[in-house]
């Protein structure tokens, strides 16, 4: 990516930390059960919100841990929203949309982290899917059915959010974060 180019001036002496831990998220939203099992879309939103679900999970677990753990979330959080830059410029919008469009995916962003939160800080399962249903598989999107298996989701992600409060702000500031399997939540194929 030509952005690793001009790393060097980024004020950030961890980038290799960074990238490893942005990577580590964009790997765990990736998983094929994801999009084949728990039909989460296959489609640049579908995998955005994925994303941004992790993301969050990792934002929930470095919350409120100290200045260092902080400042590396604010280094990813930055590294998440590059990289959307970026994907969005290669869908082929032009730089003079690009600037509406980054605002609207940072609201959507956003408007998801306290909802999420607050259902995760509850262990509310029924809360935390309606959503997951209702951010992933809003109604009447271009009048397709989305049906995603939200149950599943949800108990994956409060699994995730329970995992990664079993790693030490050590292991966090190494960069080696990583997300348990989600095959490994529930049955893994999508049956609530």
């Amino acid at each position: 990516m030509i952005l690793s180019l001009f790393r060097h001036n980024k004020p950030n002496a961890n980038t290799a930390i960074v990238d490893r831990t942005f990577a580590a998220i964009v790997d765990a939203a990736r998983q094929p059960v994801l999009y084949a099992n728990w039909r989460v879309p296959d489609t640049p939103l579908g995998r955005y919100e994925c994303v941004s679900l992790h993301m969050i999970l990792f934002l929930h677990r470095t919350r409120d841990r100290g200045e260092a753990v902080e400042a590396l979330a604010q280094d990813v959080l930055d590294e998440f929203f590059t990289d959307l830059d970026h994907s969005v410029r290669e869908l082929g919008v032009g730089d003079a949309g690009v600037p509406k469009r980054m605002k609207k995916l940072g609201k959507m962003f956003y408007g998801r982290m306290g909802p999420y939160w607050e259902a995760i800080d509850g262990r509310d399962l029924t809360t935390l899917a309606e959503s997951i249903d209702r951010n992933m598989a809003p109604s009447g999107l271009r009048g397709e059915v989305v049906d995603i298996d939200e149950v599943q989701l949800a108990r994956y992600s409060l699994a995730m959010a329970d995992h990664l409060a079993t790693l030490s702000d050590e292991v966090i500031l190494s960069g080696d974060l990583a997300f348990a399997g989600a095959q490994t939540v529930g049955a893994g194929d999508g049956e609530a």
